[in-house]
């Protein structure tokens, strides 16, 4: 669903991408993975058009994304969760939810009934605003505002960053189920190791903009994967 091929990205004069290719397919996960700093969130945000980047090709579901915007890669069915989830404060729970529509045709501009049978505490706190709730709740809607827009690519970045233990299995249980659906790829970012590694279908290991390795996880295990990234 997801193809990407020689992407180079840089921040003025400094290269932080060299020459990544990635591949995400359907009905899988692919974390990728590596130590602070090796350009993971820069990936994504170049992906989702959050970045320009200077050289190299995206397509999904064999479309060509000519240097995206994060609107047009939105439209061609990409959804981005970023680090930090960026909801909108002040904006209830269900408007923050209906920013989500500002990529859909007219016709589609409705939240589905899966949303709150996914994320049943965003049904209870429609009318909440966004800041009012924990960082759990927000990582819920964040996931759920991407899931509106119909992706056929889900970008997570950091899921489970302080978040509290029973939220993580959660959040773990809904990709599980958005995998098995079998419609969307998903692209995970993420450090906590055994989220990942038991979330994975694929490895993709980053050091330094570039990559290090690829596995698939038949292929390797924990304690392999563990030593990869220690180095």
């Amino acid at each position: 669903m997801l193809n990407v091929e020689d992407l180079t990205l840089h921040y003025g004069q400094s290269q932080i991408l060299n020459g990544i290719d990635l591949t995400a397919a359907v009905g899988e996960v692919t974390a990728v993975m590596g130590t602070n700093g090796v350009g993971k969130t820069s990936l994504l945000k170049a992906i989702s058009g959050r970045h320009p980047y200077s050289d190299g090709a995206v397509a999904v579901n064999g479309q060509a994304l000519d240097h995206p915007t994060a609107f047009t890669a939105a439209r061609a069915g990409i959804a981005y969760v970023p680090q930090g989830r960026e909801i909108f404060a002040l904006m209830s729970v269900q408007e923050n939810l209906e920013t989500a529509f500002a990529c859909l045709p007219r016709e589609e501009r409705f939240i589905p009934d899966q949303i709150f049978q996914l994320f049943p505490v965003l049904l209870d706190m429609k009318a909440r605003r966004g800041g009012d709730l924990s960082g759990g709740q927000q990582q819920q809607l964040a996931i759920a505002r991407a899931l509106i827009t119909r992706p056929k690519v889900l970008l997570l970045d950091e899921p489970t960053e302080g978040i509290q233990p029973n939220i993580i299995q959660q959040i773990g249980r809904t990709i599980s189920l958005l995998r098995e659906k079998g419609d969307m790829a998903i692209v995970l970012v993420e450090q906590n190791f055994d989220f990942a590694f038991g979330l994975a279908d694929r490895f993709v290991v980053m050091t330094r903009g570039a990559v290090k390795r690829r596995a698939d996880k038949a292929d390797v295990t924990a304690e392999a994967m563990l030593a990869e990234l220690a180095l």
